[in-house]
């Protein structure tokens, strides 16, 4: 098996345009990105066979959880450990999808598992689904070749097919998968997603099944919340280059507030579920106040504690002659304070089942807490509360300006306390909210090689006729060479949740551990940020210099890194 990559794909024609792109044009960083070769673990390196674990089980209600998947449920997670190797011959006929938001390194898993049938196998056929699901169910492809693949290596995006959030979960969008598997005479589809999209892939895999079609379903860890992991899944790609990107973005945010003196900074930042992204930022740049979700439902904040905990703040920094300062701010804040979360509980099934009026005759389906709760609320944050909600049933939390709702009231506040001389600083807040501007860059060194590693590792678990798994890479703290591979029985990161008025499987989110190592560490430091400017600036993505091969704080401290 060869242990090259890139680099044995000629890469002599880097910045050469696809020919499914034709007005492709690539800068000079662009270009040294498609010459970089990638490592791979030493497992991959030399022959392997596939090792099983014990039986399986459920994150939360197996008993469930068993009855919808009896295919599946209970099989073993697998270990890549060295052995005979699997027959060379065997040529297979694999496709993959890309599925949900973007994430940086997306086109490296579709990489690694174009080089595994490349290198492994013999006469074998890859297809990209083109737009996501749909592309499956709309029998949409394009054969994939080294030509094609060439251009994307080790860039950003998800535009080499696509993606989409549709999901198969009728009868009748299962049939369409199961012809359009029997049409291409696939021996194995691989999902490339987070959560939900891994779902399906579980959905799918127990579909194929269950009907006795040859198709084997293998996902990939995808997103850049970090909300997908689980002891065997350390990290979702994407995660480590978005949180960089955003610290740069905050880094500058902070020169700012330091350079001119009198501006509060109120940055949202992604995370619906979890706020992972948010503590990651915070100890790459020690900002004054941060706010984890997980924290304030732990604590069963109300919005008043909220505000008055950043106002106590701000007030303490005014006294010292500091009337600036950042704030981080969860994007799924919201959805995290308890009477809000049963406020938008209590909207999610009168909107499953009804249309809001104009007459608001709608309100009276609301118990009296929550219908004073959103009576309270600025009519914006109101409006955006009762906005269409995504195709998981969730609120679409992206598109509610929390840090507008939480400038306007620390404001109010600060105002009170002025008036009976509590407070005599300056408060300007200033908004932003960085989004989609940390989910299609330039993937980091650790994204990159993570990414063709699970891409390789999926092609390997196809290979050896596994379904229903998750391709997983461990021990990420140590060299490339040393990363262990194999893959994760996805029933058993599944538990059953309430969705467009029904319960339904899930994957369940893995949400910050305030026990855990990241947390404990900005919890010691973050009274010392707030009073004290001990900004970090950590600068752009590198990928040559002092820290291109850093890994995020949050996996270091997860994996036993001294703090």
């Amino acid at each position: 098996m060869s242990t090259s990559s890139t680099a044995s794909n000629g890469c002599a024609t880097a910045g050469r345009p696809s020919s499914g792109f034709p007005s492709s044009v690539f800068s000079e960083v662009q270009t040294s990105r498609l010459r970089q070769s990638l490592p791979l673990p030493s497992v991959l390196r030399k022959p392997f066979k596939v090792a099983d674990g014990p039986p399986s089980s459920a994150a939360g209600n197996p008993d469930e959880i068993a009855k919808l998947f009896p295919n599946l449920f209970g099989q073993p997670s697998a270990t890549l450990v060295p052995g005979d190797g699997l027959k060379k011959d065997q040529g297979l006929r694999i496709g993959v999808v890309l599925s949900g938001g973007q994430a940086p390194g997306g086109h490296n898993v579709i990489s690694g598992i174009f080089d595994y049938l490349q290198e492994c196998t013999t006469g074998s056929t890859m297809y990209g689904f083109k737009g996501g699901p749909a592309g499956i169910m709309n029998c949409k492809y394009v054969e994939l070749t080294s030509e094609f693949i060439l251009p994307f290596r080790n860039q950003g995006g998800f535009h080499m097919i696509c993606s989409g959030r549709d999901k198969i979960e009728t009868p009748e969008q299962f049939k369409q998968a199961d012809e359009t598997a029997s049409k291409l005479e696939l021996d194995g589809l691989v999902v490339i997603g987070g959560d939900d999209s891994n779902t399906n892939a579980c959905l799918l895999a127990e579909n194929f099944r269950g009907k006795k079609l040859k198709t084997r379903v293998i996902g990939c860890p995808k997103t850049i919340d970090g909300d997908l992991k689980c002891k065997e899944v350390p990290t979702s790609f994407g995660f480590d280059t978005a949180c960089k990107i955003y610290a740069e973005m905050i880094g500058n945010v902070m020169i700012d507030a330091r350079s001119t003196g009198k501006y509060y900074h109120f940055v949202r930042l992604m995370g619906r579920a979890a706020s992972h992204i948010t503590l990651e930022c915070a100890l790459q740049t020690h900002p004054n106040i941060t706010i984890i979700g997980e924290e304030v439902a732990l604590k069963k904040l109300t919005l008043k504690n909220v505000t008055d905990y950043i106002t106590d703040i701000i007030c303490k920094r005014a006294e010292r002659g500091f009337n600036y300062g950042v704030v981080l701010i969860p994007e799924g804040l919201i959805d995290f304070i308890p009477e809000v979360q049963q406020l938008i509980g209590e909207l999610n099934e009168i909107l499953a089942h009804d249309v809001v009026d104009e007459g608001g005759q709608w309100k009276k389906k609301l118990r009296n807490q929550s219908q004073q709760l959103f009576d309270f609320l600025p009519q914006a944050i109101q409006e955006q509360l009762l906005l269409e909600r995504d195709p998981h049933g969730n609120v679409q939390v992206a598109k509610i300006e929390t840090e507008k709702m939480l400038i306007q009231m620390v404001g109010t506040e600060l105002e009170k306390r002025r008036q009976e001389h509590s407070y005599n600083g300056k408060f300007n807040g200033q908004s932003h909210f960085f989004g989609y501007e940390g989910r299609c860059g330039l993937p980091t060194n650790f994204d990159s090689n993570y990414c063709y590693a699970l891409g390789y590792g999926a092609g390997a678990l196809l290979h050896s006729g596994k379904t229903g798994l998750i391709s997983s890479v461990g021990n990420l703290g140590a060299p490339v060479e040393e990363w262990t591979v194999g893959g994760t029985a996805l029933t058993s990161l599944m538990d059953v949740e309430r969705r467009h008025g029904k319960f339904k499987p899930v994957i369940k989110k893995a949400m910050v551990e305030l026990e855990g190592a990241p947390f404990k560490k900005f919890a010691s430091l973050r009274d010392e940020w707030a009073l004290k400017n001990r900004y970090v600036s950590p600068g752009p993505v590198q990928f040559v210099g002092p820290t291109a091969n850093e890994i995020n704080h949050t996996l270091m401290l997860e994996l036993g890194a001294q703090a």
